[in-house]
């Protein structure tokens, strides 16, 4: 990754430190939950700050928050006027992180996942209840960057960061509820188009978001923030994608190959071969009842990945997810976006 990224990174860690750190200053607390009883102690609040906070330290690609940046400075460079401030476009970067973050670990407890980035699940490691309200929690306090009486931001561009922060919110859990109902019935297959309108709003939509605050704390208007949003969307959605395809290749860092099997996903490949040999889509839900019951080590998750190898849907997906983020890269007309994209691509799949 270029320096200039990179440079950028150091700034985004910093800013969702200061929004979420193991430390709680009176300022801080005072800022998240007003005036509060002398007998809540921080013994009480580090039950919702650890959870969250042990799993953004251990690291992530963090491109949403970088995104969210390389819009705000895409856009300042022609909204002179109207753009918010540097500090402030890096104040607003963890509306996508802790809502990313959030989103693992409820994605984890909903999905019986047992590792995160190479570690114990939230839910193993600190209790289902208490990893379960601590990301729910971090839904609520991601927003109060935006209240923040450090940063200067009018009052019409709050209520747009709002707007866009809620709506956003409720499509993430539209496609979270799409998942769940397809990978908890592992005889119904949903179409291609129904898949595409589950991921752009389960994965798309903090993409969207990333762009979105940024055209807007940019100084752009709320249709052009809208148009960015929606590339950002498409291009999410070729991400995600490729992470499939990968889970079922190689497997996606800190996690196994082949869990998708496990947990049932109808991921695009699968949708592919099922579309080609429809004969076949009884055998993988079989296989995918059986992984579920025996585990990630269960023979029926290789079978299921050879059976899929067989019809070539594993490349297919992967040039899918390819052509989504290639044919929108070009409405950003950045050089260091494209550079940002391209570099999550693993080498294989370029």
């Amino acid at each position: 990754m270029k320096q200039e990224l990179l440079n950028r990174l150091t700034k985004i860690e910093e800013a969702l430190n200061k929004s979420l750190s193991k430390e709680v200053s009176k300022k801080w607390q005072d800022n998240s939950f007003g005036k509060l009883s002398a007998a809540i102690t921080e013994n009480f609040i580090q039950n919702l700050i650890t959870p969250n906070k042990n799993l953004i330290d251990l690291g992530g690609k963090r491109w949403r928050p970088l995104l969210l940046i390389l819009c705000y400075e895409l856009q300042s460079k022609i909204n002179a006027a109207t753009k918010l401030s540097e500090d402030t476009a890096y104040s607003l970067t963890p509306l996508v992180e802790f809502v990313h973050t959030a989103s693992l670990i409820h994605d984890d407890i909903e999905d019986s996942a047992d590792l995160r980035r190479g570690k114990p699940a939230a839910h193993i490691t600190y209790g289902l209840d208490t990893a379960l309200n601590a990301a729910s929690w971090l839904y609520f306090e991601a927003p109060v960057c935006i209240n923040s009486t450090e940063v200067n931001i009018p009052d019409d561009r709050r209520l747009t960061l709002y707007k866009v922060y809620t709506e956003e919110l409720r499509r993430l859990h539209l496609g979270q509820a799409m998942d769940i109902f397809w990978h908890r019935t592992p005889e119904l297959f949903p179409t291609k188009d129904e898949y595409q309108g589950m991921v752009r709003c389960k994965t798309g939509t903090l993409a969207s978001m990333a762009a979105k605050i940024g055209y807007i704390a940019g100084g752009a208007t709320e249709d052009e923030a809208d148009k960015a949003g929606e590339t950002a969307a498409n291009i999410g959605m070729g991400f995600q994608i490729i992470d499939d395809v990968i889970n079922l290749t190689s497997g996606n860092p800190g996690k196994k190959r082949g869990d998708d099997i496990v947990e049932g996903k109808k991921s695009l490949p699968v949708l592919i071969h099922v579309e080609k040999n429809p004969s076949d889509a009884e055998k993988i839900a079989k296989l995918m009842k059986q992984a579920a019951q025996e585990g990630i080590d269960s023979p029926a998750v290789e079978e299921c990945i050879k059976l899929l190898e067989s019809s070539g849907c594993i490349k297919a997906a992967a040039e899918e997810g390819k052509k989504l983020i290639k044919d929108n890269l070009g409405f950003f007309n950045s050089d260091l976006i494209s550079e940002l994209f391209t570099s999550m691509i693993p080498e294989n799949f370029r």
